[in-house]
C-alpha cells in the first residue's frame, strides 16, 4: 500500500490517480495544520475522492501549537531571522501521518514535493528515522512522470480524460505554503530579486502602512517560557497562537523576506507571515532579557542556533535537537511574569514587565544615581584587577590601535 501525502490540487490528484491507473493500491493523507487558507479541510476527502482514492485526515492542531511553542521557546529563527513555519509544519505532519500510515498497513510513503527545495529532504529523513522500513517514492524525482507531466496544463489534461476537475487558472505570482504558524510565499516571479517583496498580499494580516494609525496594548503571561494568558484570558496553545496571529495580523507584525541558504546548498528567496510568533517571541524576549545572566544568555543563543538550524534540516527528532531543547527547557524555567507590549504598524514595542519573581534585574544597582545598591567605591578594586591584564598585554606589544587596513578585492 502507498500512502500518498496529499493536499487536494492538481498535484495530489494527478499522482495519485497515476499510481491507481497503474494498479498500484493508493490511500491518501492529508494533515489538519489549522491552514488558515483551507476553509474546511474535509473538502479534501471530496476531491481526493474523484480519482478513486479514500482519504484519512488527522488532525494535527494541538501538535502543531506545540510545535510553535517549542520554537517561540527556543527564539529559533532561520536566515534573516525569520520564523520557519513550514520547518515546524513538516516534522509535524511526518511524524502525525507516517504514524497514521503505519496503522493503514502503508509500506511507501509519497511525497509532492519537488527535486529542487528542502521539503523532499525533510519528508525523506524524517521517514527515515521514524519508520527506517518504510519506502520513500518521490514522484517529482521520477524520470517518468517528470517526463510525462512537465507543466500544470499536462497534468489537468490527463485528468480530464477521466473527467476528475482540474482548473489550472491563470499563473499565479508565487505559490504558499501555509499552518497555523504562518504561510511561507516563494517561486513563480518572487524568484527574481528585482521584485519587491510587497507583490505579496498578506492573508494572516497586513502590510504595516495599512495596519490602523493607532497603537494597541498587548499583555502576555509567560510560565517558564511558555504563554498560558493573552490581556488576561486564559487559554490552551492553540488558542494562543490563533490569538497572536489575529492581534499580531491586524498591526502588519511578523513579514520577513529572506535570501535563504537550502539544506541542498542552493540560495532560495522566501516572504513570510509569522504575526502571531513574532508577537509573542519578541514579548518573551523581552522576558528573557530579565531572567538569563550573560553566561547563560551566551549558552541559550548557541543552542537556539542548533535548534532552528536542525529544524530546517529536518532533523527535529536527532539527539543534538531534543538536548539543545532540552538545555533550552532548563535555562527558560525561571521565564515566568507578565509581559505588556504596544503595537504598531509592523512594530512592538516594550511597555512593561510585572511578576518576574526571578529577575536578577536590581533598579537601585543599575541606578545612575545615588541609590542602595551596588557602592561605586568598591568597583575601583575591580578596575584595578582588570588593569593587571591590561597592562601586561601592552608591555608585551599585543595591543594594536592602529585602524584596520582596507583589503583591495582582486
Amino acid at each position: 500500500v502507498v500512502g500518498v501525502c496529499v493536499s487536494g490540487g492538481l498535484d495530489s490528484k494527478t499522482v495519485s490517480k497515476r499510481l491507481v491507473e497503474a494498479g498500484v493500491k493508493v490511500l491518501a493523507f492529508s494533515a489538519d495544520l489549522g491552514q488558515p487558507d483551507e476553509s474546511d479541510i474535509q473538502n479534501v476527502k471530496k476531491r481526493m475522492a474523484t480519482c478513486g482514492v479514500d482519504t484519512v485526515i488527522i488532525d494535527l492542531k494541538d501538535d502543531m501549537a506545540e510545535g510553535c511553542f517549542d520554537v517561540i521557546q527556543a527564539q529559533a529563527t532561520y536566515d534573516g531571522g525569520y520564523w520557519n513555519t513550514t520547518g515546524i509544519g513538516r516534522f509535524v505532519t511526518c511524524r502525525g501521518l507516517v504514524r497514521a500510515m503505519q496503522e493503514k498497513g502503508v509500506t511507501v510513503l509519497s511525497h509532492g514535493a519537488t527535486g529542487r527545495g528542502n521539503d523532499q529532504m525533510r519528508f525523506e529523513r524524517y521517514t527515515n528515522v521514524l519508520a527506517p522500513k518504510m519506502r520513500v517514492y518521490a514522484p517529482w524525482r521520477d524520470p517518468l512522470l517528470l517526463k510525462e507531466f512537465p507543466g500544470r496544463s499536462e497534468m489537468a489534461a490527463y485528468l480530464s480524460t477521466f473527467n476528475i476537475e482540474a482548473f489550472v487558472g491563470p499563473k499565479k505570482k508565487y505559490s504558499t505554503d501555509a499552518n497555523l504558524a504562518g504561510l511561507s510565499h516563494e517561486a513563480e516571479d518572487l524568484e527574481s530579486i528585482t521584485t519587491p517583496m510587497t507583490i505579496v498580499e498578506p492573508e494572516m494580516g497586513v502590510w504595516p502602512h495599512d495596519a490602523p494609525d493607532k497603537m494597541e496594548t498587548v499583555q502576555m503571561k509567560f510560565v517558564e517560557g511558555r504563554c498560558v494568558e493573552i490581556n488576561g484570558k486564559k487559554m490552551k496553545p492553540v488558542e494562543v497562537i490563533k490569538e497572536a496571529n489575529t492581534i499580531g495580523g491586524r498591526n502588519g507584525i511578523g513579514l520577513k523576506h529572506a535570501l535563504e541558504n537550502r539544506i541542498i546548498g542552493t540560495k532560495s528567496r522566501g516572504v513570510y507571515e509569522a504575526p502571531g510568533m513574532e508577537l509573542l517571541g519578541t514579548a518573551l524576549k523581552y522576558l528573557y532579557q530579565a531572567v538569563l545572566d550573560r553566561r547563560s544568555a551566551e549558552f541559550f543563543e548557541h543552542c537556539s542556533r542548533i535548534v532552528a538550524n536542525q529544524i530546517y534540516d529536518g532533523r527535529f527528532f536527532d539527539p543534538s535537537t531534543r538536548a539543545a531543547l532540552g538545555a533550552i527547557k532548563q535555562l527558560t524555567a525561571p521565564a515566568t511574569g507578565t509581559v505588556k507590549v504596544q503595537v504598531y504598524k509592523g512594530n512592538i514595542l516594550f511597555n512593561a514587565l510585572s511578576d518576574v519573581t526571578h529577575s536578577i534585574y536590581n533598579e537601585a544597582d543599575s541606578s545612575m544615581e545615588k541609590s542602595d545598591g551596588l557602592n561605586p567605591v568598591s568597583s575601583q578594586g575591580y578596575a584595578e584587577v582588570q588593569s593587571v591584564e591590561a597592562k601586561s598585554l601592552a608591555l608585551a606589544g599585543l595591543i594594536s590601535a592602529e585602524p584596520s587596513k582596507k583589503r583591495r578585492l582582486e
